[in-house]
């Protein structure tokens, strides 16, 4: 069955890079591009896994994670960003599943994902 998995990244680049591939593999991809666009997706539509910038303007990953946690707790999220040293200790605080520092392989995020969909 095909998952829906909702993209928010203000990378114009990244954020195709990211739809393309999911959509090669066979999800059902919706994207924001940015963290305002996002919170207000987020109210309109079941997903089944989120992938979060965390540095966006307007409305930060750390923000939609922390009301996606609050109002959904069991959605996965993965959370990207190009900063911060310790990954781990990042999701713990912001409670996402996975964090992923920029740059990632395609094939990591793919696995994480494959893992957090049970696939």
């Amino acid at each position: 069955m095909k998952k829906t998995i909702f993209i928010i990244e203000d990378d114009k680049h990244v954020l195709a890079m990211m739809k393309n591939y999911f959509e090669y593999l066979g999800h059902n991809i919706i994207t924001a591009s940015n963290g305002m666009d996002g919170l207000k997706m987020l109210k309109s539509k079941n997903y089944d896994l989120v992938i979060t910038d965390i540095v966006m303007p307007y409305v930060s990953g750390v923000g939609i994670i922390s009301v996606i946690k609050e109002k959904t707790p069991d959605l996965p999220v993965i959370a990207i960003t190009a900063y911060g040293k310790n990954p781990e200790r990042l999701a713990a605080e912001k409670r996402a599943d996975v964090v992923l520092r920029k740059p990632f392989a395609m094939e990591k995020l793919k696995d994480h994902v494959a893992a957090l969909l049970g696939n």
